[in-house]
């Protein structure tokens, strides 16, 4: 299976004109979970020409092919992240709202778990956590 979006993009029969392979590379170079907005921003540094419109067609275009996975974070905004990713867990500060990516085999465990005691076996899941840092006191 093709591991770049541009690939999996070809592999789905997708068209992909020069600005969807912008968008694109947008995505694929991306370590954050970036809006329409934010996309369109960095797109448009790569070329100027390329429309917010075009950004979100080339972005509903990846998700209904499966490429893109859209995740809301509840402060309104649709994200958007690789779906070809390995599993992950989200944390989101709700005063800057800065996504922190984490994988705890603890709490996987424990999903399992309780599925399997509710009578489940877990297909997928998706888990995201809200909270505020920590005020730590420092004693220099």
């Amino acid at each position: 299976m093709a591991k770049n979006i541009i690939q999996r993009c070809g592999q789905n029969g997708l068209r992909m004109t020069e600005q969807r392979r912008i968008v694109a590379q947008v995505l694929e170079i991306s370590n954050d979970h970036p809006d329409v907005e934010e996309l369109y921003a960095r797109a448009s540094n790569l070329d100027p020409r390329i429309s917010i419109a075009t950004v979100y067609r080339a972005v509903k275009l990846f998700e209904e092919s499966g490429i893109l996975e859209k995740v809301e974070f509840g402060d309104g905004r649709a994200r958007y992240e690789d779906a070809d990713r390995d599993h992950h867990d989200h944390l989101i500060d709700i005063q800057s709202g800065e996504v922190i990516e984490f994988i705890d085999p603890d709490i996987e465990a424990l999903q399992e778990k309780i599925a399997g005691r509710l009578g489940y076996r877990l297909k997928g899941h998706r888990l995201e956590l809200y909270g505020v840092p920590i005020k730590r006191a420092t004693n220099d």
